[in-house]
């Protein structure tokens, strides 16, 4: 008679004693951290919810993580953020899909002739791959994309630097050029250009295309860095809106799904890629949207520490202990929050 095969499996595997058992904020063992010594150089991009992520590698320890553009020194600090510096580890704003990280990647490391791409606002000029970086824009579109050049040659060289990359997969839906295939962050005419000149379809990012262009990146990746590791998180942040001509709730759940089952092969199926759940901490029901805003979008400053506290653990923890100060909370810079500005 074949013995259970359950019957020497871990706590952490049985709904009874992992969950049910426990208060949730007494959740343990809900990731296994990759193998660190405390050397690594970290990068982060991704959806607004990876600045809280990168806020905090940075806190617990600045020399390991990768600032490659930043702050100009006469720029104030309460200035740096609307400007588009100390959010990510390049100024590329918030970057959504997984096809806007392909498309990087691939101007970085000359496999795409950059963008040319510049978006018109208010007779100044913005570089439609990152829009809101700069809230006031350039004077002439040949500004713009000696910008873009500066800004990709940063790019290329946190892609050579980095250990572990971080990245966040926030969203499917999508805007598509149909002259070139770019992928924006924004539909033109949200935060600049007119959809009448800058033209943009739209489009819902399936599974096999997700899969594709982050095995693509991946590649391109660890082509260049061999030795690159990547953690994979969620965001747990609702849509602020959809052009699915769904319900935003339902338009929700098919997102987050999505990039859930294209975050877990991509983990189970590469070495050196891992999956943080951050999205599950935040949004099980277990957690009854404590962890929310009233607005049910926002994470809370409670939420963003329980998730930290778990991102911070084994191997984690040790290469990066806690700050002598409070961990760090700030307010999140989203391209999306623009939307419900200007409708």
């Amino acid at each position: 008679m074949t013995d259970n095969p359950y019957r020497t499996l871990p706590d952490r595997a049985f709904w009874k004693r992992a969950v049910a058992s426990r208060h949730y904020e007494d959740m343990t063992d809900l990731w296994k951290p990759p193998a660190m010594d405390g050397t690594e150089k970290f990068a982060t991009a991704g959806s607004c919810f990876a600045q809280h992520i990168g806020r905090h590698v940075s806190a617990r320890g600045s020399g390991n993580y990768l600032d490659m553009e930043p702050a100009p020194v006469f720029l104030p600090e309460e200035d740096h953020s609307r400007y588009g510096f100390g959010i990510y580890s390049c100024r590329y704003g918030n970057i959504y899909t997984s096809r806007q990280l392909v498309q990087l990647a691939k101007e970085a490391l000359a496999r795409r002739p950059m963008s040319t791409h510049v978006w018109e606002k208010d007779g100044r000029f913005f570089d439609a791959l990152r829009p809101t970086v700069d809230p006031i824009g350039q004077e002439n579109t040949a500004t713009v994309l000696a910008l873009r050049t500066k800004h990709l040659e940063q790019v290329r060289e946190m892609f050579l630097s980095l250990d572990v990359m971080i990245f966040t997969l926030g969203l499917t839906e999508a805007w598509i050029s149909p002259e070139d295939g770019t992928a924006f962050p924004t539909a033109p005419g949200v935060a600049a250009g007119d959809p009448s000149t800058n033209p943009a379809a739209f489009h819902n990012l399936t599974v096999d295309e997700i899969r594709a262009d982050m095995r693509e990146f991946w590649a391109l990746l660890k082509e260049v860095n061999p030795g690159a590791r990547m953690i994979l998180t969620v965001s747990p942040v609702p849509l602020i809106a959809t052009a699915s001509e769904q319900h935003v709730l339902p338009a929700t759940n098919y997102s987050k799904s999505v990039l859930r089952v294209c975050a877990e092969e991509l983990a189970t199926s590469e070495d050196s890629i891992y999956y943080f759940p951050s999205y599950e901490i935040v949004n099980s029901a277990q957690g009854r949207g404590y962890y929310f805003e009233p607005d049910l979008r926002s994470v809370n400053d409670r939420g963003v520490q329980y998730v930290m506290s778990h991102f911070f653990t084994g191997d984690m923890a040790k290469a990066f202990p806690a700050p002598d100060a409070p961990d760090p909370y700030g307010d999140v810079v989203c391209d999306e929050e623009i939307i419900e500005e200007r409708v």
